[in-house]
This record gives C-alpha cells, structure tokens and sequence, in this order.
C-alpha cells in the first residue's frame, strides 16, 4: 500500500487552491461523522449529488479531517479537456469511458485494492430535486469486488454555490452554510444483491440528508435550493425526471441530425 503522504504536487496544489476558493467564499461548513472515513486503506466515498461542486467540497473536507486524498470517476470528455484532462490525470483521478466501461471499473478496483479512497455520484448525475434519487448499482459492486466498505456521504448547501438549470448570482454564494455527514460504513457481502445493497446505501444516505436539512441554520421555505416537500420551490422529483429525460432526447436529436449531415 502506497503512503497516503505521499508527494503529489499537483493534488497539493489543488488542495491549496481549493482552500483558498472556499475561503475567500467564507463558506461555514460543518462535519459530522468523520472518524468513519477510514485513516488507512480503501474505501468507496458514496456521495450525493445536488451540485457541481461536491467533488471539491468533498475533496476538501477529507483532506482538512483526514489528510487522505480521494480519486474520483470522471467522464472521459473531462480528461479530453486540455488543461482540466492534464489536472485530472496529474490527480490521478479514473476517466470513464461510457463506450469501454470495464476498462475504468478495473482500475477503480485495482485503486481501492492499493489502499485509495474512490469517490463515486451512485445518482449518477445532479439531482435538481434536490432529493436521493434511484442509485446505480456500481458503487457497491465495486466495493464488494475491492472488499472494501462504503461510506455514505451527504452534503447539504453545496447546490447553493453551483448547480444545474440555476443562474445563482456571485454575490448569493458568499457565507454559504454547507454541511457534510459521513455516515456509518456499509459492509456489502460477496454474495449479497447488488440491488439489495443499493438500497441500503440509499436508504442511508436520505437518512443523512435528512438529518443535515433539518439542523440547516438558514430557513429554506420559498427557496429554489430547497425540496418541494419541505416548503420551497425545487421541481419535483418527477418534474426533475421530465426535464432531464426532455434534454437527453434533444441532445440525442441533435447527435443524429449531425451524424445525417455529415454522412
């Protein structure tokens, strides 16, 4: 198992970085929980996924508590990207391509073998319900196959900072609230049902948002980053569904209008 402090200067960087961002934000944060995040060897990081930015919420509040760094699963267009695809890659961070996906599954496992801490969306994309979707099933196959425990992660403020089909103002992201939970590990047995287990991290990881709404300092009633079940005006989480499901057709439309024009 390689050392946790180990020299990566570009991870460092980035650390610093993101410090400094969320600083000059004066974001207040609060953790609970993090004596579960394990101080050596691998573990699947489950987190929500309301905004843009957990990763780099999630990232930070790891190192400040841990001095652990964590891997992330990015899509492959990430890495495409010139300066972002080299900080990616400089981080050690897993490209998943959609077209050849057990290349990146192999590598997420052969990272939580080695000791490394994988932080993974099982929603699979940004909730604008701002709600626990249905999850994917890959995290806890990968953590049955890697025999390593999951940790469900919640953060709760974070879409306030950045998020989809929002335009939030740069002034409304200064002294943002934004609340992290780590939750008990969850152990998944080689035989047990993905499905099964699936359910029981969803099934904690509401358990948890829950939680961080209801001691949320700032009142959410009326609010756009608030669930339409608790007072505010979020989409529900079937409108949510209706609008991604809406953009997924016209993007797919869009792909075979250019594909019929340059054939």
């Amino acid at each position: 198992m390689k050392s946790r402090r180990a020299s990566e200067p570009i991870y460092s960087t980035a650390i610093v970085a993101g410090r400094a961002l969320f600083g000059a934000l004066r974001l207040k944060r609060s953790v609970t929980g993090a004596d579960n995040i394990p101080a050596t060897g691998g573990a699947v990081l489950a987190m929500t996924h309301f905004g843009y930015l957990e990763f780099a919420l999630v990232e930070w509040v790891t190192w400040l508590t841990t001095r652990r760094r964590v891997r992330f699963l990015a899509k492959q267009s990430v890495f495409d990207k010139p300066v972002v695809g080299w900080l990616m890659r400089g981080m050690r961070h897993i490209a998943v391509d959609m077209k050849a996906g057990a290349a990146a599954y192999a590598k997420a496992v052969a990272a939580l073998r080695s000791g490394e801490l994988l932080g993974v969306f099982p929603e699979a994309g940004v909730s604008a319900s701002f709600t626990v979707r249905e999850l994917k099933t890959g995290a806890v196959r990968l953590a049955a196959e890697a025999a390593v425990p999951i940790i469900p992660v919640a953060v709760w403020g974070g879409q306030r900072l950045l998020t989809k089909r929002h335009r939030i103002r740069f002034r409304e992201r200064f002294g943002v609230p934004v609340a992290f939970a780590f939750g008990p590990p969850i152990t998944v047995g080689a035989d047990e049902e993905p499905h099964v287990a699936t359910d029981r991290l969803r099934t904690s990881l509401q358990g948890l948002v829950d939680e961080l709404q209801r001691r949320y300092p700032v009142d959410g009633n009326g609010a756009w980053w608030q669930p339409r079940h608790l007072g505010g005006t979020a989409p529900t989480p079937e409108e949510a569904a209706a609008a991604d499901a809406a953009r997924d057709a016209a993007r797919e439309a869009a792909r075979a209008q250019a594909k019929g024009s340059a054939s």
